[in-house]
């Protein structure tokens, strides 16, 4: 009997890739409460639109706009890219906040070396928070009915 010596290839880990891949654009979606973000990040423009309009046209508050953009200043490369944000549900504040997870997972599928510092600044955590459910018997989630003793 002939004895079969099977070659062993080691199969080494690829080092991270942390060139700009050549793509159209980076897709990903952020989600708050009942607001869900769908955004678009492209590297050839440099302007943020939420649903067709300028973002200041469409979050008119200056605390509303930062926390939008907010992962493009961490990361120091807001006059480099630009996104196109298709938002539903929810309020101006929620919807706010899905854009920037939104944009923040975007971020990572550009360059995942942004990784680490999105997580520790906490923008690829998504805030779990919702409305509890109204439950039967009950006027509210929690809410008893008024009790009288006599």
């Amino acid at each position: 009997m002939v004895e079969k010596k099977l070659k062993i290839e080691k199969k080494t880990k690829k080092e991270k890739e942390s060139a700009i891949k050549p793509e159209r654009y980076f897709e990903a979606v952020g989600r708050r409460k009942t607001a869900v973000a769908r955004v678009r990040l492209f590297t050839k423009k440099t302007d943020i639109e939420a649903n067709g309009k300028d973002l200041e046209i469409y979050f008119p508050t200056l605390r509303l706009q930062r926390a939008v953009t907010a992962p493009f200043d961490k990361m120091k490369i807001a006059d480099k890219l630009g996104a196109s944000i298709k938002l539903s549900g929810g309020g101006i504040s929620a919807q706010a906040e899905a854009a920037s997870l939104g944009i923040s997972r975007a971020l990572v599928k550009f360059n995942a070396d942004f990784r680490k510092r999105l997580k520790r600044f906490g923008h690829l955590t998504r805030d779990s928070r919702a409305v509890e459910r109204k439950k039967y018997g009950l006027k509210k989630a929690r809410r008893a009915p008024q009790w009288k003793k006599r």
